[in-house]
């Protein structure tokens, strides 16, 4: 499993995330659960969309022996 999820999109999926949950837990609402689908993807480093898609946010010059 290449990772394609570069650092941008990786805190804004951590940010985004933690808000959902935290909104979800102050409201005592299952909605927060949602917030743990971009939290999960951010810490693995692969969305499971993005190769249906074509889409990867990982800079051109890296690869899985070197990080940017």
């Amino acid at each position: 499993m290449n990772k394609n999820i570069g650092k941008i999109d990786k805190t804004i999926r951590i940010a985004v995330g933690s808000v959902v949950v935290a909104y979800g837990v102050y409201a005592q609402s299952l909605i927060g659960l949602i917030g743990l689908i971009p939290l999960g993807t951010a810490l693995l480093g692969w969305c499971p969309l993005y190769p249906v898609c074509g889409i990867s946010t990982v800079c051109k010059s890296c690869n899985d022996d070197k990080k940017c």
